[in-house]
């Protein structure tokens, strides 16, 4: 008798101290802590680019019927593409990491197209054909580009820039084989201080510690040049207002961070 007693108190002991060992052995619960992406330690970098310039858009001159040289002159519209077709594209780059994603942005940018003759229009009874001048062009662009990582070693981006684009004076040297007329029509277009716009995405590729390399396309936009009178009173004096130019630029580069 006395030994069940035994056995029943140290059970109902046992049973008592259960839930306390339990609550003993649970491990608290986890506190939440938010993890914040550590600043980047090399905040600057420089990079250089260089691709094709394909113009989309804009006409180099519009279409235009007047009186030049005493002839009846129709002009016909030529687009940039027409004139231009596809060019170089240089850039040089700078940026500054102001946060891990988020990067300002400052571009030199270089744009050269060589010009093909082109058949202008129509000089009494004359073809009337045309060699512009190479279009030349330097911009200095400002803006801002937000990373996206893809993977450990790639980052994709995009990026917009404003800033103001220097064009070189463009001349036009006219001809009319059936007339006789070889003409220089200096100054078409004035030297230019434009406006330009520009979108890109791209993605970069981690090849070293601080060297990382780059393929990017975007779309760049470019205000009208500044014309020159020199048509004033031939009927053709808005043949040359609205060159405006769109372009779909394709670069690939490299960048050093530090």
């Amino acid at each position: 008798m006395q030994k069940k007693t035994i056995r029943t108190a140290v059970l109902a002991l046992i049973a008592a101290g259960a839930p306390a060992a339990a609550a003993a052995q649970t491990p608290p619960p986890a506190v939440s802590v938010a993890v914040t992406r550590p600043a980047p330690e090399q905040k600057w970098s420089v990079d250089f680019g260089i691709g094709f310039d394909n113009g989309i858009s804009g006409n180099i001159n519009s279409g235009g019927i007047g009186v030049y040289n005493g002839q009846t002159t129709v002009i016909l519209k030529n687009k940039y593409e027409d004139v231009y077709g596809t060019g170089l594209h240089i850039r040089f780059g700078a940026g500054y990491m102001y946060r891990e994603d988020v990067e300002f942005r400052m571009h030199l940018t270089i744009q050269s197209l060589d010009a093909d003759l082109v058949h202008m229009g129509d000089f009494g009874a004359s073809n009337l054909y045309g060699q512009y001048d190479d279009y030349q062009s330097m911009s200095l662009d400002f803006g801002v580009r937000q990373y996206i990582p893809l993977t450990e070693m790639i980052r994709g981006y995009g990026e917009g820039l404003l800033g103001i684009a220097f064009v070189d004076e463009t001349d036009i040297l006219l001809s009319a084989p059936q007339s006789g007329l070889i003409e220089e029509a200096t100054d078409f277009y004035d030297r230019t201080a434009a406006f330009s716009l520009a979108i890109n995405v791209g993605a970069l590729f981690e090849a070293r510690e601080n060297v990382d390399v780059f393929a990017q396309i975007g779309l760049r936009y470019v205000t009208g040049m500044t014309e020159v009178d020199g048509l004033v009173g031939t009927g053709l004096e808005t043949i040359n207002d609205k060159s405006a130019r769109w372009s779909l630029p394709i670069l690939v580069g490299a960048r050093l961070r530090f």
